[in-house]
């Protein structure tokens, strides 16, 4: 059976995630408290992506003439306004709220007070992968899964998948044009030992060769970068693809070291192997994780 170019995202994909997320609270203790965190905010994803039903719902044929001419069906930059969103984002707070400490209360909070506008404003240094200020720098991972959770179930209401990305679009999804936050080597059957891409906002997976760089297409200068353990294996089942033609890395997560390997649960556990590089200088981050703070 052939491998298919793109894959849309599957309903039980939070509920595996957030499952990865707690087996890495125990393998990765410096990141014990963050990762318990996240767990049970993407468990809350899972939980408002499969129990609540959405207010407006697209009609079947919506994105019919998108996806026959190649465009992205979701594309954010066109639906940013017109989603409800921010009924997720108010889900999840009540989903997740008896289960944070007191340190992520304030969070919660604070997001239920702001005006829908500056919500917007917020989700939109989410859309084009800005860092916020930093009075509310802390609030964006929140508007980010409950984005997130909006576009997953746009994208599984798809009546069939777009088709893969061609030229310079290859390295934006080819469902919503948002960017991959890293890549997979899958290791089920019908794509096993197959790379696929996998997007940052709607998790739709569109494959890219491997050995080949996500930014400039260059394949004669990787680099694959991990954090070892004692016995000089991959701490995680995680390298860092580096290019020295274009000084970019974007993480890959081999399922074929670990079968339920997750693109953001390993990217957020890894973030040793981000400090290493940043301190090196060489390569600059590619992949973008909404889920993870990041300063200016």
């Amino acid at each position: 059976m052939e491998a298919p170019y793109v894959v849309l995202p599957e309903a039980k994909l939070f509920s595996k995630r957030a499952t990865r997320l707690r087996e890495l609270v125990a393998q990765v203790p410096p990141l014990d408290e963050f990762l318990a965190f996240m767990g049970r905010l993407v468990q809350a994803q899972h939980q408002v992506l499969t129990e609540r039903e959405p207010a407006w719902r697209p009609p079947a044929d919506a994105f019919d003439q998108a996806l026959k001419h190649g465009m992205p069906p979701l594309g954010f930059q066109a639906l940013r306004r017109d989603v409800h969103w921010q009924q997720d984002l108010l889900a999840i707070l009540d989903a997740v709220e008896l289960h944070v400490g007191e340190r992520q209360r304030p969070l919660l909070a604070t997001l239920r007070e702001i005006p829908a506008d500056r919500l917007d404003e917020l989700a939109d240094d989410v859309f084009e992968m800005r860092p916020g200020d930093e009075a509310t720098r802390g609030l964006l991972p929140l508007v980010a899964a409950a984005l997130q959770v909006t576009w997953v179930r746009l994208a599984m209401g798809l009546p069939k998948a777009p088709a893969r990305p061609m030229g310079e679009a290859r390295a934006l999804c080819p469902c919503c044009g948002a960017a991959p936050v890293a890549s997979v080597v899958h290791n089920e059957r019908h794509r096993s030992g197959v790379r696929y891409l996998h997007c940052s906002l709607c998790a739709t997976e569109w494959h890219l060769e491997r050995v080949k760089c996500s930014v400039c297409d260059s394949g004669g200068k990787l680099l694959y970068l991990s954090l070892d353990d004692d016995q000089g294996k991959p701490f995680l089942p995680v390298h860092a693809e580096a290019c020295n033609e274009c000084h970019s890395y974007l993480k890959i997560m081999q399922r074929e070291l670990h079968g339920r390997a997750d693109p953001v649960a390993d990217d957020l556990a890894s973030l040793a192997l981000d400090l290493l590089l940043a301190e090196q200088d060489e390569y600059a981050r590619s992949g973008y994780n909404p889920l993870l703070i990041a300063g200016s």
